[in-house]
C-alpha cells in the first residue's frame, strides 16, 4: 500500500516519500508524517538473520513506497559500507547488565552517521525521481554532530551544497575541529553567535522565506534540510531499534516476542521517535525511557504536560542535547492530537509566541509508553567513572546520561527485570576531555585534547578512531562566524 506525506500543521499535503524528502520542511514550517506508521511484513524469524543492510531494506520499503527496489536497495548499499569499521554496522555490548547499542562506528564517530549515509544518496535518488533541475542547497543546524555527518555524508556529491551552522561556543573542541577542517568545494560552515536553538530557528526562518526561495529558484538553488525534521533522516533511525530487538533474539538473550525497554539520550526529539515508530511497526518494546541532560525540557514535558522553553539555557558536558526546542516532538504531539493538524498548528504557535504550550489530559494518557527523566553533571561524570570502574567499558557524557536516568528508571518502577537497550550515541573520543576528566580529573587535567585520546585508547584497549586520527593536524578550512540576524545573508554569499 502506498504510504503519502503530510504536514503536521495542514493534513490535505499528500506527498509522495521522495517529495517529502526532497522539500525537507513543509511550507507552513510543519513536518511531514506518514499517513500511517506501517507494519512490518517480515517475521521476527526472518528478521534475526538478516544483515544490517537487509533489515533496512526491510523497514524502508514500507516508509519509502515510491522507490522502487532496485533504488532503494541502492541507496542502502552505498551508505552501509566499509565507511562502518564494522560488519555489524551497529552492534550490541552488553555491560552492568543493559545491552549498550553502539551507534558511532561510522565516519564522523556519532549515530547520526547511521542516517546521513544514506539521506544524500535518497536525496539525489528523490531529485532525479521527481525531475528537479535545481542544485540542491542543504541548509541545517547543529548541535555538534549532525554537523559533521552531514557534510561528510554530502561532501562532493553532484547536484548539492551543503550549509552547516553551529553555536560557536556550544559544541566541543573535537567536534568544532571535525567540522571546520571538512573538505569538499561544496561544504561551507559557519558558526554562529548564539545557541543551537537560535541556529535552528534561523534555519527554519530561511525554510519559510518565500523571497529568499524565489531568489534561489532563480539562481538554479532549491533548499531542502538534513535535520532529522527530514523524513528521510528519521526513518533510517527506525532501521537499528528493529536490528538490536532481531540481534537480542538471534543471540537468545530474549525469547520470541519478549518486549525490551529502550532508553535513547536526546535532546531534539528525532532519536527516540523512530523507537516509537519501531514498536507501532511490531516491534515489542515496553517503555520508551527519555533521558535529558540539565537541559530538561523533555523531562518537565513528561512530567506535567507542559512544554516550556522559557528557562536558562544550560552548556554541558552532552552539548548535543543542549536544546530547548525539540523540533521531533512536534510529530508526536501530532499523533496523540488524533492527527488534528488544526490542534498541532495552534500548540505549535503557543510555543512561538509564549515559549510554551499544554497538552489536554486525554493527550497526556497517550503519552503512557515514555518514562522521562534527567541528569545533572556531577550525575553523568559518575556514570561514566563508575561503569569503567566495574567493568572497564567506556562511553560518552551522551550516553552517560541514558545510563544515569536507567538508574532513576530501576528505582523509580521497580523494573529491574526487563532486558534494556541503551543508544550509545557517540563514541567517548568524540568527548574525550569530558569522559577523562570523569574517570580522573586530577590525573589527566593538564594533558592536551591530542594527549587524552591517545590516553583513552590505552586505558580502553580501544584503537583511537579514523574520524580522530585525520582531524590531529588537518587544516582549518572553515573560518567564517556570523550573528543570528546574518544568516540569509550568509547563505548569499556562498551561493553568490
Amino acid at each position: 500500500m502506498d504510504i503519502f506525506y503530510s504536514s503536521t500543521r495542514n493534513g490535505d499535503d499528500k506527498l509522495t516519500a521522495s517529495q517529502a524528502i526532497l522539500k525537507g520542511l513543509a511550507d507552513d514550517g510543519g513536518l511531514f508524517v506518514p499517513d500511517h506508521i506501517p507494519a512490518l511484513d517480515v517475521t521476527l524469524d526472518e528478521l534475526k538473520d538478516m544483515s544490517y543492510q537487509e533489515t533496512a531494506y526491510a523497514v524502508m520499503k514500507q516508509f519509502f513506497t515510491d522507490f522502487t527496489e532496485e533504488e532503494l536497495k541502492d541507496c542502502i548499499n552505498k551508505a552501509y559500507d566499509d565507511k562502518f569499521d564494522t560488519k555489524e554496522i551497529a552492534p550490541l555490548v552488553e555491560a552492568d547488565g543493559a545491552y549498550f547499542l553502539e551507534l558511532f562506528h561510522g565516519s564522523t564517530i556519532a549515530f547520526k552517521d547511521m542516517a546521513l549515509s544514506i539521506l544524500p544518496h535518497l536525496l539525489i535518488t528523490s531529485a532525479r525521481k521527481n525531475n528537479v533541475k535545481n542544485d540542491i542547497v542543504i541548509l541545517t543546524a547543529t548541535s555538534g554532530d549532525t554537523g559533521k555527518a552531514a557534510l561528510a555524508g554530502f561532501s562532493n556529491v553532484k547536484g548539492t551544497k551543503i550549509i552547516v551552522f553551529y553555536p560557536k561556543n556550544g559544541v566541543s573542541p573535537i567536534q568544532e575541529k571535525q567540522m571546520v577542517t571538512q573538505k569538499g568545494d561544496n561544504t561551507f560552515v559557519v558558526g554562529i553567535n548564539g545557541n543551537f536553538d537560535e541556529a535552528q530557528t534561523g534555519v527554519k526562518k530561511m525554510f519559510a522565506d518565500k523571497e529568499l526561495k524565489a531568489e534561489l529558484d532563480a539562481k538554479g538553488y532549491q533548499f531542502s534540510s538534513a535535520n532529522s525534521i527530514n523524513i528521510g533522516r528519521l526513518v533510517p533511525q527506525v532501521v537499528y531499534y528493529v536490528y538490536a530487538y532481531a540481534k537480542l533474539y538471534a543471540n537468545g538473550v530474549i525469547a520470541k516476542d519478549e518486549k525490551i525497554n529502550v532508553v535513547v539520550p536526546t535532546g531534539n526529539f528525532g532519536n527516540i521517535l523512530a523507537a516509537f515508530f519501531a514498536k507501532n511497526m511490531g516491534v515489542p518494546i515496553a517503555k520508551l525511557v527519555c533521558a535529558s541532560n540539565e537541559n530538561k525540557v523533555l523531562y518537565d514535558f513528561f512530567s506535567t504536560g507542559t512544554y516550556d522553553k522559557n528557562r536558562e539555557f544550560v552548556l554541558t558536558s552532552s552539548p548535543s542535547m543542549d536544546i530547548l526546542i525539540s523540533s521531533n516532538l512536534e510529530r508526536l504531539i501530532y499523533k496523540i492530537s488524533g492527527r488534528d493538524a488544526k490542534v498541532n498548528a495552534k500548540l505549535m504557535k503557543d510555543l512561538r509566541e509564549t515559549g510554551k504550550y499544554e497538552i489536554t489530559p486525554d493527550m497526556r494518557r497517550q503519552l503512557d509508553d515514555f518514562y522521562g527523566n534527567y541528569t545533572t553533571e556531577a550525575e553523568t561524570s559518575e556514570v561514566i567513572r563508575d561503569l569503567y570502574d566495574s567493568t572497564g567499558y567506556v562511553i560518552d557524557t551522551h550516553t552517560a546520561v541514558a545510563a544515569g536516568v536507567y538508574k532513576k528508571y530501576k528505582a523509580d518502577t521497580k523494573d529491574t527485570e526487563t532486558k534494556t537497550v541503551i543508544a550509545s550515541t557517540a563514541s567517548p573520543f568524540k568527548f574525550t576531555r569530558s569522559v577523562m576528566d570523569a574517570i580522573d580529573k586530577e590525573k589527566y587535567h593538564s594533558m592536551t585534547d591530542f594527549e587524552l585520546v591517545d590516553e583513552l585508547s590505552k586505558i580502553a584497549n580501544v584503537k583511537v578512531p579514523n574520524a580522530i586520527e585525520e582531524i590531529r593536524n588537518a587544516k582549518v578550512l572553515h573560518d567564517t562566524v556570523c550573528d543570528v540576524d546574518k544568516m540569509p545573508d550568509t547563505v548569499r554569499s556562498f551561493l553568490k
